[in-house]
């Protein structure tokens, strides 16, 4: 049905605002009471075996929604709703900004992929945090908080920046996440160089400790598919070294060649990442790099052309813990969290481990 209907409505919208509208449908359901409850039941039903522990906390299951759907923290309660185990909001910014012009996002139907240049369009990381400190939650999963540079800020005071929005956004962050690898903002993944990176993940660790003081607000840094291998290396030491809790793996790609792109070649041509189906390979090579080179000393998230239940499988064995999506969501719809919950329960009782976490980098091991 959701096909039909995208085939004849969404497809024929510009797409981001098709994005809008379907997302004011579904923050609109989940602020009527009979309508999300019923909602919930049917698209995010609960599986015991699929409960997982990450970063210290509790999740229903090992499925989230990657940061870019909701920038601005307007529609986690919907989100959730839908069957997201976390909801990743941002990138959210120390400072307002527009992003880029329009049009800034692009399907690529053929092969089930975005290609953006948003640009970090968000309210701001004083408005943001407003907003999560007067929330009531309905729904209550992990509420992660990606946090990115402002573009009209130097890189040479990008720190002082992501520090801004640390102090701002930390308190009401079940974990933070420092993006430091869209290629929509110039300078930005640069910051990935472990000399540049260092002084900033360490900076934004000591401003979360100085305003969350009761506890440990996990901290997580975001990274490119396009890294070179020794610097995926570089990468997953320097989070050990500085007792980082996580790496996400991967962001969208900047490639196009080798990718087997079907779509025209007027789309395939426009700049921006490009997310979905054609970064999987990539993406599932990075996090394999990544857990043989951590192990389980941190926690690993899996994204990046994950579109059904066995990519996620697959991201579990290479040694994810949590698993993302987002533009799959485009194309598969409301009952896509459901399906992935119900094909990876499914995997794992005929598999043979006993828990998800049993299964976490199981291939990686056979082959260590």
């Amino acid at each position: 049905m959701y096909k039909i209907f995208f085939r004849l409505v969404f497809k024929r919208l510009d797409p981001e605002q098709a994005h809008h509208l379907a997302f004011r449908w579904i923050r609109l359901a989940a602020r009527v009471p009979v309508l999300r409850t019923f909602l919930a039941a049917a698209l995010a039903p609960r599986h015991k075996e699929l409960r997982t522990e990450a970063l210290g906390l509790r999740m229903h299951g090992p499925f989230g929604l990657a940061a870019g759907f909701d920038k601005n923290a307007v529609g986690i309660d919907g989100m959730a709703m839908l069957g997201f185990d976390h909801v990743e909001i941002g990138t959210v910014t120390g400072e307002p900004q527009p992003g880029n012009p329009k049009q800034r996002l692009f399907r690529l139907v053929e092969d089930r992929a975005l290609i953006n240049r948003m640009g970090f369009n968000n309210d701001g990381s004083l408005r943001v945090a407003a907003r999560l400190a007067s929330r009531t939650p309905v729904f209550r999963p992990v509420v992660g908080v990606n946090i990115g540079k402002t573009k009209v800020v130097p890189e040479e005071e990008a720190v002082a920046d992501y520090v801004k929005s640390a102090e701002r956004l930390a308190p009401y962050a079940d974990y933070l996440v420092v993006n430091v690898s869209s290629p929509n903002t110039p300078g930005l993944r640069n910051l990935q160089a472990t000399e540049a990176l260092r002084p900033l993940l360490s900076a934004v660790r000591e401003a979360a400790d100085r305003v969350v003081s009761a506890q440990r607000v996990p901290l997580l840094v975001k990274i490119a598919p396009d890294l070179a291998d020794e610097d995926v290396d570089a990468v997953a030491d320097l989070a050990v070294e500085l007792g980082l809790d996580g790496i996400i793996a991967t962001n969208t790609t900047i490639a196009r060649e080798g990718l087997g792109l079907k779509s025209n070649a007027s789309l395939v041509k426009e700049t921006g990442g490009l997310s979905g189906a054609p970064l999987k390979e990539r993406s599932l090579e990075v996090l394999r790099r990544l857990y043989a080179r951590v192990g389980d000393r941190i926690t690993l998230v899996g994204v990046g052309g994950v579109e059904n239940a066995e990519d996620a499988w697959q991201r579990i064995l290479a040694g994810a813990t949590l698993v993302q999506g987002y533009s799959a969501f485009i194309y598969e719809g409301p009952f896509w969290g459901r399906s992935i919950h119900k094909g990876l329960a499914a995997r794992l009782a005929t598999s043979p481990y006993a828990t998800l976490a049993d299964a976490v980098g199981a291939d990686v091991r056979k082959t260590a």
